[in-house]
């Protein structure tokens, strides 16, 4: 394994302009190689070969830093999106009985963390080596109040890159006051590396699919199921041409949670996750459109307002924890 560290630019936006941002790349023996940035601890590219022995980025990226500190560019590309990476109806947080006032940035709505989420944060990092993988673990406090969220929260995001090529992300979180976390990775995958997602087949774990106002924001009541409908994938089916942007609730078995795979590279990605379901964007509104795929495991939208909703509240003296795995077996057509 090998770990090489580079600064990617200094920030021009935000609380402290002309902070520097870091940039990690682990790499195998092999040809896998993954980069990560202090900024939004952002996963920027993954070298994945295919079927020809050709290692290509399967990972959405903008040119550069400016680009990331640009909303307007910037679609969450690759980011921890926290306190709460989904949203929160009104930006309404009711916590033993307290109403929380969180910032709202999606008209009515509080979404992703708010205007000045984590993505939007340079986190401190360090480096952790291990016989058969290396990691880069970014830090970050959010204070007492930050975004109208209660509590100052501690947390940690590690990149974790296993010489079998085995990706692993690991978010833990800690608080001071009774308060809710939910954070994910928002990449957008396109394992041709180029072009649209439209040929790849994608197959998700999951019989329900949660229900959506024209905000998307959760309705509530009964899970519709996915079967028959245009979210149906329980087995691997070419994307096409449909618009995707939908929470799919994981039928929980630990075995596989989603599988993505690029017929004409022979590139697969398999994920597992501890996680209760997976945001689906087919990404028609980048500015690209429909170059990437997100699949991002999280908490249900609008969990502290939803019964029956997995909890998402974390109290001191516990801690937050979520892994997700991404694996990249040989392409096809390699023996």
């Amino acid at each position: 394994m090998d770990i090489r560290h580079e600064i990617a630019g200094l920030t021009t936006m935000g609380p402290a302009p002309g902070t520097p941002v870091d940039a990690y790349t682990l790499s195998t023996a092999g040809s896998m190689a993954v980069t990560v940035w202090s900024y939004g601890a952002t996963l920027v590219e993954v070298l994945v070969e295919n079927n020809m022995g050709d290692p290509v980025n399967v990972v959405k990226r903008l040119p550069g830093l400016a680009a990331y500190e640009d909303r307007a560019l910037n679609a969450y590309l690759g980011c921890t999106m926290g306190r709460f990476c989904r949203c929160v109806r009104e930006g309404r947080l009711v916590l033993d009985g307290t109403e929380h006032a969180l910032d709202r940035n999606e008209g009515r709505h509080h979404v992703h963390g708010g205007p000045d989420g984590f993505d939007r944060r340079v986190w401190e990092s360090r480096v952790e080596e291990a016989p058969d993988a290396a990691s880069v673990v970014f830090r970050l406090v959010s204070p007492d109040g930050d975004q109208g969220y209660p509590g100052q929260v501690t947390v940690e995001a590690a990149y974790r890159l296993h010489e079998s090529g085995r990706l692993t992300f690991d978010f833990t979180a800690t608080t001071t006051a009774p308060t809710i976390v939910g954070l994910t990775n928002h990449a957008f995958w396109n394992l041709a590396g180029a072009g649209t997602i439209d040929d790849h087949l994608l197959a998700v774990n999951a019989t329900r699919v949660m229900r959506f106002d024209d905000e998307l924001i959760p309705l509530g009541g009964a899970l519709d199921p996915v079967a028959g409908g245009p979210l149906d994938f329980r087995a691997p089916r070419r994307i096409g041409s449909a618009k995707v942007d939908n929470y799919l609730v994981l039928d929980g078995d630990p075995g596989w949670a989603a599988e993505l795979r690029d017929p004409r590279s022979g590139r697969r990605m398999r994920v597992t996750t501890d996680q209760p379901g997976f945001g689906v964007y087919s990404g028609d509104g980048l500015a690209e459109p429909r170059t990437g795929l997100c699949l991002a495991a999280s908490a249900w939208p609008d969990a502290p307002n939803l019964p029956g909703a997995p909890s998402v509240r974390l109290d001191p003296g516990t801690t937050y924890t979520h892994r997700t795995v991404h694996e990249f077996p040989p392409p096809d057509g390699i023996t």
